[in-house]
């Protein structure tokens, strides 16, 4: 019972953000859109306002997700959940300063994110 949640997806990988959103859509998830860069992100997070943020740590370009995300909760106060192949311990605390709603440490299935996005999105609700 997902209610059609607006989820960001943030991935820089185009077929991985393909596959994110086919299972986001097939758990009855509404993708607000998909970014693949830090400054992509907060641009579709400030016109889409969705309900939460799915944010690979690592992205194209300057900014990374860590900083898209400090961006994002602190002016939008979106839940974001972090999605990562690797994490160094840096990296890590980083991140962790950021308040993130979760981690899911990639390759996820698809249970593990129906759980985390359930859990996270019935705390805001």
């Amino acid at each position: 019972m997902a209610s059609r949640a607006h989820i960001l997806i943030v991935e820089d990988e185009r077929l991985v953000a393909k596959d994110l959103e086919r299972r986001l859509i097939r758990m009855d998830y509404t993708v607000a859109a998909i970014a693949a860069t830090g400054p992509e992100a907060i641009h579709q997070a400030l016109a889409h306002r969705p309900d939460l943020v799915l944010m690979d740590i690592r992205l194209q370009g300057d900014m990374d997700g860590i900083t898209a995300a400090a961006f994002i909760r602190t002016h939008l106060n979106i839940p974001v959940v972090y999605l990562s192949a690797y994490v160094d311990e840096m990296t890590l605390e980083r991140a962790q300063g950021t308040s993130p709603a979760a981690f899911l440490r990639k390759p996820f299935n698809e249970y593990d994110l129906r759980q985390t996005l359930q859990q996270v999105l019935s705390l805001e609700a």
